[in-house]
């Protein structure tokens, strides 16, 4: 029983993976369609992550009045809907609505897993959590990359929802295996409420959270804007750019997978200071004027991107205490997504106004930002 909740957690953030990577895989073709500019694929991820903020910070409130596994059920089907509904849209601003109930799903899956793997799991589960995750992101760009050489965009979402509800069963009929954690719901319920300013006023979160919003725009710009990079700069073609679309994601799968092997012996500081150390390589990887290298670029940031997510979630029970570990992390969520709302936007407007080569300096800046936050909150934790 415990090992099959764990596989059905760990396939509940499969479907978290597995749209983040479409709308960046599809978008050099559906902003043709749709005759709109590069940089307007920003206010979809904008209002996705818009969303997910909300969420984020109402996840400590509704996970503790209806559960992990019951916000985890209703989300995914929510964003089996969205998937579904993205699928149907003629017009732009259709993709701006049916982002809504995509970005509330997402957060809300994102916040109570994170959390219920971080109290209950050791270092490595929470790095092969996130490497499930690693494994939507992989799958959906080559359904889009089929999708746009056999048919059209829209069936590269279809398919990617049938995939969604079919996810959404298999949690749904899997409620009764929570039962296995039966400690873990009265934990949910006796959880103090902290809410955002409750939690501000512990030492040390404002640079966790200051770190967590830089993480997640290097990871976000990177995502978003990899396809449009190598057609821009490389030359690539729109297929294969969807495809390329894929390279962070492998990487990322990859390295979680084997982070997990090391990441309860190395201790999740040393596990987040190698993975920047990877990253700033991968970085100028994608800044030399190689194909190759670029595409190898991509591979290594995601590799150095691998440990940092779930090393920095799996910590905060530990630097914060349990009792205050779900609204933290809720919040956490938020501040990650304000990084994947306003800054991979930010750079459509940078490379629409000068130049997408500016991509590489753009996340160095972000990666340096996020290890001194991650620095400083160590500090304060062990002080």
């Amino acid at each position: 029983m415990y090992i099959l909740l764990l596989a059905i957690i760990y396939l509940a953030f499969i479907s978290l993976g597995l749209p983040d990577s479409l709308l960046g895989s599809a978008w050099p073709t559906i902003r043709m369609d749709f005759d709109v500019p590069l940089s307007y694929m920003g206010f979809v991820s904008m209002i996705i992550a818009g969303g997910t903020i909300i969420s984020g910070l109402m996840s400590e409130r509704l996970t503790k009045r209806f559960s992990a596994k019951v916000v985890t059920t209703v989300s995914v089907l929510i964003t089996a809907v969205a998937l579904y509904g993205f699928s149907t849209a003629t017009e732009f601003y259709q993709l701006c609505l049916w982002g809504i109930p995509y970005g509330l799903g997402a957060g809300a899956i994102d916040s109570a897993l994170n959390n219920y793997v971080a109290l209950h799991y050791s270092s490595r589960h929470m790095s092969w959590l996130h490497c499930f995750w690693g494994v939507g992101t992989i799958i959906s760009p080559y359904i889009m990359s089929y999708a746009l050489t056999h048919t059209v965009w829209t069936d590269g979402y279809r398919m990617t929802s049938y995939i969604q509800f079919g996810i959404a069963v298999i949690v749904a009929l899997a409620l009764p295996l929570w039962k296995v954690n039966g400690a873990a719901e009265a934990a949910e319920k006796n959880a103090k409420v902290l809410g955002l300013r409750g939690a501000l006023k512990i030492k040390g979160v404002p640079y966790l959270l200051t770190g967590f919003f830089a993480y997640c725009a290097a990871g976000s710009t990177t995502m978003l804007w990899a396809s449009s990079y190598m057609e821009g700069t490389r030359g690539a073609t729109k297929e294969e750019a969807a495809a390329f679309g894929a390279l962070f994601f492998i990487g990322i799968t990859v390295g979680r997978f084997l982070a997990g092997f090391i990441s309860d012996k190395v201790g999740d500081n040393k596990m987040i200071y190698l993975g920047t150390g990877i990253a700033l390589f991968g970085v100028l990887c994608i800044a030399l004027p190689f194909e190759a290298t670029a595409l190898a670029g991509f591979v290594i940031i995601g590799l150095g991107c691998a440990p940092i997510y779930p090393c920095i979630i799996h910590s905060t029970p530990h630097n914060f205490g349990a009792e205050n570990s779900q609204g933290i992390i809720g919040i956490q969520m938020a501040s990650a997504y304000v990084g994947s709302t306003f800054m991979p936007p930010l750079f459509g407007l940078i490379a629409n106004h000068i130049s997408l080569t500016l991509m590489p300096m753009y996340l160095a800046l972000f990666f340096v930002l996020m290890i001194v936050m991650i620095v400083k909150t160590a500090k304060v934790c062990k002080g």
